[in-house]
């Protein structure tokens, strides 16, 4: 009689156990494989990889890659990605239509959103393709000598970045945040289109004044500096690829470079990161998030 009621005790130990087993495994217990990350890509080109190949088919206006940073992140953590990112977005289009059918880019985000990345700025008050064309052209017409552009626009790309970017950025920042309140927001800097000093041996690839060269690097310097600065008064964490990308530059050779250079380059879309650029800001991202 002692053994049976022994066994029966144990029968019924073995039970209770496997049942709170299963309950700790139902109710995200330690035993529980943990779930993916939901994770939301916002931004612009440099977000989207546009003319990174392959494109994706699904929204051809924003000319996004499928090889772009969101997506080596995600395909790196196992996280489930919405990818919204857009060529050409501005910080508007963070709670506007940038095109017909493109809702805002907020509406991807939820309270069960737990990571947002994002590049934007870049295209605010057209900062970087106006200095990028102006600069060229002027450096055209002088043949690199002197600083054209310099002269003729002084501190006009710094001013705008400061009174109109920067509040503009700070206020898209705030959007992400009102949609997705749970989330770890992970603003991505500009990495560098330029070196420090001019190159002679880039000229003809990115035809810019030698004096002009350090003057857009300081007009990025801006730039970043402003993005820096809506992140952290926003709670998001800023991601500076100042001393990382240095020497990455546009003028640096092919598998160095992760900006491609406005003239004879190898992607479709010029000035902006290639396929190593964009694999290099997804991993300097997942170590600055501590996801590697």
């Amino acid at each position: 009689m002692q053994k049976h009621v022994s066994r029966h005790n144990v029968m019924a130990t073995s039970c209770a156990l496997a049942g709170a087993l299963a309950l700790s495994l139902t109710a995200g217990g330690t035993a529980q494989a943990s779930d993916p990350l939901q994770y939301v890509a916002l931004g612009d080109s440099y977000s989207a990889g546009s003319g990174v190949l392959p494109v994706d088919t699904s929204n051809l206006l924003c000319l996004r890659s499928t090889a772009n940073y969101p997506h080596v992140i995600a395909d790196r953590t196992g996280a489930r990605l919405k990818d919204v990112t857009c060529g050409a977005a501005q910080t508007k289009d963070f709670t506007s239509s940038q095109y017909l059918g493109v809702p805002p880019q907020v509406n991807a985000l939820g309270a069960d959103t737990d990571l947002v990345t994002l590049t934007i700025g870049g295209n605010d008050n057209g900062t970087f393709i106006n200095a990028i064309t102006s600069c060229g052209s002027a450096g055209l017409l002088t043949g690199g000598k002197g600083s054209p552009c310099k002269d003729k626009y002084g501190s006009t790309f710094a001013d705008e970045i400061k009174n109109s970017t920067y509040p503009a950025l700070k206020n898209a920042l705030e959007a992400v945040r009102a949609k997705a309140p749970n989330a770890r927001v992970a603003v991505l800097g500009y990495p560098w289109i330029t070196p420090e000093k001019a190159d002679p041996s880039c000229y003809l690839k990115l035809p810019i004044a030698s004096g002009d060269v350090p003057y857009l690097r300081d007009v990025q310097t801006h730039l970043n500096a402003a993005v820096e600065r809506a992140s952290r008064e926003t709670g998001a964490t800023f991601v500076d690829f100042a001393e990382v990308s240095d020497g990455h530059d546009a003028c640096t050779p092919l598998g160095t470079r992760w900006i491609e250079p406005l003239l004879f380059g190898t992607s479709l879309v010029p000035v902006h990161p290639n396929a190593l650029g964009e694999r290099r800001m997804a991993e300097h991202t997942m170590k600055v998030l501590g996801l590697e």
